[in-house]
């Protein structure tokens, strides 16, 4: 009887925390080009035994392109508690890239790095929120790494230079990545405050207050800058009014 009182008090603080829960979504307006792309040879001077062609970039719209680098997490007293399901995640090296080179994973997930190409690669990082080094491995191989702090990680490979990835570790599973039209969306957030991060690679963190509250869904939008001169001119709202601006 106590174990079945137990799992309907469970049950029904879940269903109260659903109803309640709302979503953050925005839009993100990025107006030219930020990310400098690698140029690199056809065949790298460091490889050595099989050749192996470079992988291409698909042609696409350049804004486009900065808008889905983007990525939103929440920070905060309530979105700092970490979640009990963690996300496994991968990264190949294929064609002497990383692919994808941008992951998110929520903290205490892994990654997995296996080598599809038929000669070596050395994946490594020296980020703050992760430094490891998993050596020489061959074609068919795979190494993982735990990425218990959140940051930013920069991969990178001792052999071919031109390889780079970034994994965003965030402090918990309330995060999104914007979409080539610049919009995203946050489901499932607890009524609270909190802060909303946006991250590109080249342009850095933004970051703007907001509060959910019951029935409210929160809306915060970026206008993402390559210069720290520019000013944030959007105002972070909610449906109930504005809540604050911040950059």
């Amino acid at each position: 009887m106590r174990r079945n009182a137990l799992s309907l008090a469970v049950a029904l603080c879940a269903l109260t925390l659903g109803a309640s829960a709302q979503q953050i979504s925005g839009t993100i307006l990025i107006k030219k080009r930020l990310t400098r792309r690698n140029v690199t040879t056809p065949v790298s001077v460091y490889q050595r035994g099989t050749t192996v062609k470079l992988g291409r970039d698909a042609d696409e719209d350049p804004i486009a392109y900065e808008m889905s680098r983007v990525v939103v997490y929440l920070e905060g007293p309530a979105g700092t508690a970490r979640s009990a399901a963690v996300t496994p995640s991968q990264i190949e090296q294929r064609d002497r890239r990383f692919q994808p080179d941008l992951v998110v994973v929520p903290a205490g997930s892994t990654v997995t790095f296996p080598n599809m190409d038929p000669i070596f690669h050395s994946v490594f990082s020296f980020s703050k929120a992760k430094t490891f080094d998993l050596g020489s491995y061959d074609k068919g191989e795979t190494r993982k790494v735990v990425f218990s702090r959140p940051g930013i990680v920069d991969i990178y490979c001792h052999l071919h230079p031109n390889m780079s990835a970034t994994i965003v570790v965030t402090p918990n599973r309330w995060y999104a990545r914007v979409d080539r039209s610049g919009h995203y969306q946050i489901p499932d957030v607890p009524p609270g405050q909190y802060t909303v991060v946006a991250w590109h690679k080249a342009a850095g963190f933004f970051r703007k207050p907001i509060v959910v509250d019951v029935g409210h869904s929160g809306v915060a939008d970026f206008f993402i800058p390559i210069d720290d001169d520019s000013k944030q001119e959007m105002d972070v709202k909610s449906d109930s009014g504005e809540v604050g601006v911040s950059r």
